[in-house]
């Protein structure tokens, strides 16, 4: 009888581990567009995007806890605006020849039962800095014609391009750049 017992418990506590394990999600990359804002010339607001990223998000919501990992290819990026986008493609800016990814890799935090914060690493010119995002929306639903679970969450963060060095009309706020992160993944 002790024998069963300790089997049947062993089950019930390997099933309430794989329960609880982590999910993993994959960037959906045709739905996922980082952006970012900067000041042109201190008389407007510039807004951009990369057109090609990928990556994968693990969520543990028994921990409370997460990963991102955020791959953007930074000879995507576009302006909508040719020429612009050929300069920022230069070395005065994103050197794509150079550095041809941008990355960002972090830790998600919970409040209230959700993701609401990473605290990132981003990767830009071969610089990796701090840089955190605050997560505004999230939200998981059964994709309707996938038929898998689909997780969608928009974050925003700021940071100063000349850390990175990227320093080329970057002084004072000219510097300043919001980042955006609008992500949609698939359970895998």
């Amino acid at each position: 009888m002790r024998k069963y017992l300790t089997a049947a418990a062993a089950a019930l506590l390997w099933s309430g581990i794989s329960a609880a394990a982590p999910t993993a999600y994959t960037i959906a990359s045709d739905h996922t567009y980082p952006s970012f804002e900067a000041p042109h010339m201190g008389i407007s607001i510039w807004r951009g995007k990369i057109d090609k990223s990928s990556g994968t998000v693990l969520l543990d919501d028994a921990a409370k806890t997460g990963t991102v990992d955020i791959s953007m290819d930074a000879s995507t990026v576009d302006f909508g605006h040719a020429k612009m986008n050929e300069h920022a493609k230069s070395d005065e800016f994103f050197n794509v020849a150079k550095y041809p990814t941008i990355t960002y890799k972090g830790t998600i935090k919970y409040d209230d039962g959700k993701p609401s914060k990473v605290d990132g690493q981003l990767t830009l010119l071969g610089v990796t800095k701090p840089v955190k995002l605050d997560i505004d929306s999230f939200k998981c639903i059964m994709h309707p014609m996938l038929k898998k679970e689909v997780c969608g969450a928009d974050a925003e963060g700021e940071f100063n391009r000349a850390d990175f060095g990227m320093s080329k009309y970057a002084d004072g706020d000219a510097g300043k750049v919001k980042l955006r992160i609008q992500v949609e993944a698939l359970k895998n």
